[in-house]
């Protein structure tokens, strides 16, 4: 079976219907994406401007100025219309479609005769087009443009947002690639590679196809791209930062298929590993995908957080060495966690694979949800496991760290992104290879799907990661041969099915149980125990030596100056202990809470005029509430810890 541009299945046919997600999956359409279209038009106060709108009217010829906003500022209404565009797959919205298809008529008017659609470089720089790959972010602007008109398309069967991207993509295609006469560069920013399969994936146009390709092998090889440009008369920089390039810093060291561990700008590279597995996929190049499963398994055993967040570092938000991941000023893009849920999705669905999944859901269940207030209207760029927020001062070097979300930034890469995964959350639940189905996330939905030419409707329960015991139901019009896999999580314990009431003899196959046979009216009850545990990191994770974290099922839990008091740094924790779990329905929209004993080191005897004394520790019993790190931030500013320092009793 042919992969569709966004999902195995379409997300059409998938109807998410759960507890836990449906608190943010419903503010998509309610209150996100207007209040983000009020943002894109500059229609709110104590808001960053985001020009957006007001970019393309000027580029349109409609309205006079100059051009506002960052180099890429185009995306933010290219990802507000992909995000359009997945809701309105499962939520026709007649006013929202004719909002969307306004906005698509103003990108047509923007665009210049020979396709080119750029606000940027048509306002501000016109004849600067392809002069600058390394920090123009024009090959990244046009991959995101492209990524939404896919979606809209599927959605909805229109043609318009198609038929401009395809313009430009074909100006783009007449640009760049081996033959004489064309640019042999690639992105600064990559992007589009991904977003060229997608198209590829609905007109069947196979030059898009090749041109990834041809962006990816190019990479990193010969003189460097980058370098060279920088030496040309006039080259102009956008960003200070960039002076003394470091190649690493786009992946662009070294041939992608020769790179081993994951390098520089965390975005980046993780929109380059989605592509090169996609790549990897639609030419069965083994070579290409072995690369993914090294660059994949040095990141998540090596340079990851316990929370599926990438990128240790605040400067040039990018990673640094295996087990360099500091808790305080680590940068953690929401973005990058976005990017490797879309990455291990590739890497899952192509291997069918459950290991890839289960850093998916860790990335989807913690990074992303924390990047965004549980009202809809607020969102943190970065995602540090332990905040003192008075520290967080600029000018510092934890400038960067925010301790209560933002209503919007300059750079406004997250927000929307947050967006459209939060409407596409579908397309990470299953996957279907003809008459397969693989069960990812144990996500409640209502889902058709076509087996063997037999319509199947699929219903799960449940009331996931509260509790883990799921109903699914397969429910076809007639008798036909199938397989359905579930996935069993890595902290899964005592993992059962029953099948029409009855215990399955379970086989595992990389992490799926795969049942086979003939297909009708079945139920299938799967549970496991998933009980709060303490987990330690790796002793060559220097800052969590000697401290511990707490996880539930896929859930990391963090502790909060709001249950448990400020200077949370100074307390100690014993792990030979039950941690207690209560579900508290009026605690952060309902959720389940838990509870451990501790110590903390008392500060009697320590008055102001002292600051270090030879002198001996003393505890304080305490007792400590956690919740979910996703949740953190959503009642009051304060101190917020993922990693306790552990208690020993020698």
């Amino acid at each position: 079976m042919g992969k569709a541009a966004n999902s195995s299945i379409s997300l059409k046919q998938i109807h998410v219907t759960d507890n836990f997600w449906n608190k943010y999956v419903h503010l998509v359409k309610d209150v996100i994406i207007p209040y983000q279209w009020d943002i894109l038009n500059d229609k709110l106060e104590d808001v960053e401007t985001s020009h957006c709108i007001e970019n393309f009217k000027i580029a349109a010829g409609e309205k006079e100025g100059e051009f506002q906003g960052a180099v890429f500022q185009d995306t933010d209404v290219a990802k507000w219309l992909e995000a359009v565009g997945f809701v309105l797959n499962y939520e026709r919205d007649e006013k929202l479609e004719e909002l969307a298809d306004e906005t698509i008529e103003l990108i047509g008017r923007a665009q210049q005769p020979d396709g080119y659609l750029n606000t940027y470089f048509t306002i501000k720089e016109p004849d600067g087009r392809w002069s600058n790959l390394m920090e123009g972010h024009e090959l990244y602007t046009a991959g995101h443009m492209i990524e939404a008109a896919v979606a809209y398309y599927e959605a909805t069967g229109k043609r318009r947002f198609l038929e401009i991207v395809s313009k430009f993509a074909d100006l783009v295609c007449q640009t760049f690639g081996p033959e004489e006469g064309k640019i042999h560069g690639y992105p600064g920013h990559q992007e589009i590679e991904l977003a060229l399969v997608k198209l590829y994936r609905v007109t069947r146009e196979k030059k898009y196809l090749d041109l990834a390709k041809y962006f990816i092998d190019l990479r990193g090889t010969g003189k460097n791209y980058f370098l060279e440009e920088e030496k040309r008369p006039g080259h102009k920089r956008i960003f200070p930062d960039f002076v003394n390039y470091d190649t690493m810093y786009a992946q662009a060291h070294k041939p992608v298929r020769k790179q081993r561990t994951a390098e520089g700008h965390a975005v980046r590279a993780n929109y380059m590993y989605s592509a090169m597995a996609d790549l990897a996929y639609e030419y069965q190049d083994k070579e290409l995908q072995q690369a993914c499963r090294n660059l994949w398994d040095n990141m998540v055993h090596k340079r990851m957080y316990i929370t599926g967040s990438v990128g240790s570092s605040g400067f040039l938000e990018r990673f640094t060495t295996d087990y360099d991941l500091p808790n305080d000023s680590n940068y953690s893009e929401t973005c990058a966690t976005i990017a490797l849920a879309m990455f291990g999705k590739r890497m899952a669905d192509m291997e069918k694979d459950a290991s890839y999944m289960d850093v998916v859901e860790r990335a989807l269940y913690n990074t992303l949800l924390s990047g965004i207030a549980m009202d809809g209207k607020s969102f943190f760029y970065v995602n540090p496991l332990e905040v003192w927020p008075v520290s967080c001062m600029p000018r510092t070097s934890r400038e960067h760290v925010k301790p209560v979300r933002q209503k919007w930034f300059g750079v406004a890469c997250c927000p929307p992104n947050i967006t459209r995964t939060l409407a596409s959350l579908g397309q990470y639940i299953y996957f279907q290879e003809e008459n397969e189905i693989y069960v990812n996330l144990y996500v409640a939905n209502e889902t058709e799907v076509t087996l063997n030419g037999v319509p199947f409707k699929i219903t799960l329960k449940g009331n996931f990661p509260w509790e883990n015991k799921m109903t699914v139901s397969v429910d076809g019009v007639q008798e036909t041969e199938a397989m359905i896999a579930f996935r069993i999580p890595a902290y899964a314990e005592n993992f059962k099915i029953l099948r029409n009431g009855k215990e399955e003899n379970l086989t595992e196959d990389h992490g799926y149980i795969k049942i086979s046979g003939k297909m009708y009216k079945e139920t299938f009850e799967i549970s496991f125990d998933a009980e709060p545990v303490f987990v330690h990191a790796n002793p060559q994770v220097r800052v969590d030596s000697a401290k511990v974290a707490v996880v539930k099922g896929p859930l990391v839990y963090c502790v909060e100056e709001a249950d448990n008091g400020e200077n949370l740094s100074s307390v100690m924790v014993n792990t030979d202990q039950k941690i207690e779990e209560t579900y508290d329905d009026e605690l952060l929209e309902g959720c389940s809470v838990l509870h451990i004993t501790g110590k903390k080191i008392s500060e009697k005897g320590w008055n102001e005029g002292i600051l270090y004394q030879n002198r001996k520790v003393e505890l304080e019993d305490v007792k400590l509430t956690l919740v979910p790190y996703c949740y953190w931030g959503n009642r009051e500013n304060g101190e917020m810890l993922v990693w306790m320092k552990e208690l020993f009793y020698m």
